[in-house]
């Protein structure tokens, strides 16, 4: 376990031989997690589930500030995309935002799960933007190492996560099973393929379309839900359905970033647990009070 998790601010002042000791702090204590990961939930009362976020630590630090309030332990759960795209009022917002995240990870290896999005998966499949090299050559000096150690700690997150409540979560969608025999072995060896489908799918309601993979729609859901027992599906990755329950309140796309809050707002999700999920008529939603804001540069 980590000792106390650095703000990002104290992140983006760190000079070269602060954060190379902070890498090797975060590479000896967060927990490398199997792709599809089965989350315990017996000691804990509620999951927090948040979306993209792009490097906006200031909204993640809202997120956060939930997370760690009185009262029962809670699991928080990251939907990935942490890094690229980060609001200007952030500074180096994806390195102070990865590592943000990585330290609250590695304080807390059994309650927070961050899933892999396409950003984190760029070595294999790439992705644009992708600004982290930037920020680090800026805060740091050029240093692919270091770039190289931020993203092989973000791959230490699953590829997707399960919950005994019924819940999957992914970053974009799921893997095409037609048994639950499949469903034991889907994510024993992931080809790109099948990355893509995990990481890269639009829904087929969402009006995006970048071509990584190919679309899914309520069927296709259905079929999933058929071969693993599951219920409900979070998710991120396409902006302009967040906030909208999708077919029959099953599934939910987040986004919990300042920079596509004009389609629906900053949002997070509250999950009960202790009893089976059936729709999302049992979550909450929440927007944060960064909605709609602008802060003062970091300096």
């Amino acid at each position: 376990m980590m000792g106390r998790v650095p703000t990002p601010e104290e992140i983006l002042r760190l000079d070269e031989d602060g954060a190379d000791r902070l890498l090797d702090d975060l590479e000896r204590a967060v927990p490398v997690h199997p792709p599809l990961t089965r989350i315990p939930t017996a000691s804990v009362r509620e999951a927090l589930v948040f979306g993209d976020t792009h490097g906006d630590w200031r909204s993640v630090r809202e997120v956060v500030r939930r997370f760690e309030a009185g009262g029962s332990p809670r699991l928080l759960i990251g939907l990935g995309d942490y890094v690229d795209r980060a609001p200007e009022d952030c500074g180096q917002g994806s390195v102070a935002n990865a590592l943000y995240l990585l330290s609250l990870a590695a304080r807390n290896p059994d309650r927070v799960y961050l899933v892999q999005g396409n950003h984190e998966t760029t070595r294999r499949i790439p992705t644009l933007p992708r600004q982290l090299p930037e920020e680090v050559d800026a805060l740091w000096g050029p240093d692919a190492v270091r770039v190289t150690r931020i993203e092989a700690l973000l791959e230490r997150g699953p590829l997707a996560a399960v919950i005994p409540e019924g819940a999957y979560f992914a970053h974009a969608g799921f893997p095409t099973l037609s048994s639950a025999e499949e469903w034991t072995h889907a994510f024993d060896a992931v080809d790109d393929d099948r990355l893509s489908a995990i990481v890269w799918a639009e829904c087929d309601v969402s009006h995006i379309r970048r071509g990584a993979a190919p679309a899914w729609g309520g069927r296709d859901l259905e079929r999933f839900f058929r071969s693993t027992s599951l219920r409900l599906f979070l998710r991120g990755h396409d902006p302009d359905l967040t906030g909208q329950p999708l077919f029959e309140g099953r599934c939910l796309t987040l986004h919990t970033t300042r920079v596509f809050e004009q389609y629906g707002g900053v949002i997070l999700a509250r999950l009960p647990l202790g009893r089976p999920l059936e729709s999302l008529r049992d979550a909450v939603i929440e927007h944060l009070p960064t909605e709609g804001k602008t802060f003062d540069p970091i300096e």
